[in-house]
């Protein structure tokens, strides 16, 4: 067996995950496997699972295949986990290793070590075939809720869509990272048009724990974060927490970097992949053409016609950032009918994907 075909037994293998890892034309998927895993890494990698296992039930499955004694496989497994290419937790005690995705997963682990190369080959295979495999399901990993000054404190927010109220509730650490989608940018020598800020990557519990321990990120207090996210929503940017109850990340992201979102502005109707609970309305009466909203619009959903703004609700998210940036209050966020309550936990939000990729 050659080197290309352990790296493309382990691209089949990651396309059974909830979020695969499709093949292409081009081979660029498998260019990332390389920038990630040695040779002998891919051996061992697909040989994991979603589900966390321990060591030993791994080396009964693998030993065969990969040649390695326990001993052999658990400080491979380390290192693994230490490059950021595969997830472990331990449980009583006991390391449990398991496979990662690349979006959520793998890609965001590269932060503070990211490359040109690298960071061009996810770009080109988000447009080649993986922004398709994200929103397959039609279940996005991430949810829109709105910046906390759009909406009016006499209006009831649900809690998995009030920013401060997640921040509040979070129990463990909190950690903020570099945002690895502009750091991708950066590397590759295209400057972000929107913000200057980059530590803008929220972190909680044992997600942030893991950062910690792999030096990707810094511990900072509740109010820290709440800081750095008036920053972020002062920038503009869209808040878009894991799409579960209570998140264990909140990304502030920008129609420029963001992977997910500068993929999805190339779809004619964007909104119909996004979780979120609001959109914006115009008030033409009030409304005086200024354009200050279609210029913050990170979806491009607005444009002024003969005068006044008007929103496609095809593309809007329910941000809420045009509401804060117009000065005569014409724009407002109004509730969809049917609120949208995110899955109670990751484990059922990738549950609920795979259910639906499979037709269930």
């Amino acid at each position: 067996m050659t080197a290309d075909d352990v790296y493309r037994d382990l691209q089949r293998h990651l396309d059974g995950l909830p979020v695969g890892f499709p093949r292409t034309e081009s081979g660029v998927e498998i260019r990332i496997l390389k920038h990630l895993f040695t040779p002998e890494e891919a051996a061992l990698a697909k040989h994991l699972s979603l589900v966390p296992e321990p060591l030993s039930r791994i080396h009964s499955r693998a030993e065969s295949d990969v040649g390695a004694s326990m001993p052999e496989m658990e400080a491979a497994l380390d290192r693994m986990f230490s490059k950021g290419t595969i997830s472990m937790r331990s449980d009583r005690g006991e390391k449990r290793y398991s496979n990662a995705m690349l979006i959520v997963g793998m890609f965001e682990l590269q932060v503070e070590r990211l490359t040109k190369e690298f960071a061009l080959d996810v770009q080109q295979y988000l447009d080649e075939a993986l922004a398709e495999e994200l929103f397959r399901s039609r279940i996005p990993q991430l949810r829109t809720i709105p910046v906390q000054r759009s909406v009016p404190h006499e209006r009831y927010v649900s809690s998995y869509d009030d920013i401060r109220q997640i921040v509040d509730s979070i129990e463990g650490q909190i950690a903020v990272a570099n945002c690895v989608c502009r750091q991708g940018r950066d590397v590759a020598g295209i400057s972000c048009r929107h913000t200057g800020l980059r530590e803008t990557c929220l972190i909680f519990g044992a997600t942030a724990q893991q950062h910690l321990d792999l030096r990707l990120a810094r511990r900072i207090s509740k109010s820290e974060a709440l800081d750095i996210l008036a920053k972020a929503q002062e920038a503009g940017l869209v808040l878009q927490p894991e799409n579960v109850e209570r998140p264990h990340y909140i990304c502030c992201c920008c129609g420029d970097c963001c992977g997910i979102l500068s993929t999805l502005k190339k779809f004619p109707r964007p909104a119909e992949f996004y979780a979120t609970n609001h959109r914006a309305v115009v008030d033409q009466e009030l409304c005086n053409g200024c354009e200050a909203c279609a210029d913050r619009c990170q979806l491009e959903a607005i444009a002024v016609v003969g005068g006044t703004a008007r929103v496609d609700p095809d593309r809007c998210i329910g941000c809420g950032n045009c509401v804060v940036s117009c000065t005569v209050h014409a724009i407002r966020l109004e509730k969809k009918e049917g609120e949208t309550q995110p899955p109670h936990s990751t484990t059922a939000l990738y549950l609920n994907i795979a259910a639906r990729k499979a037709g269930h």
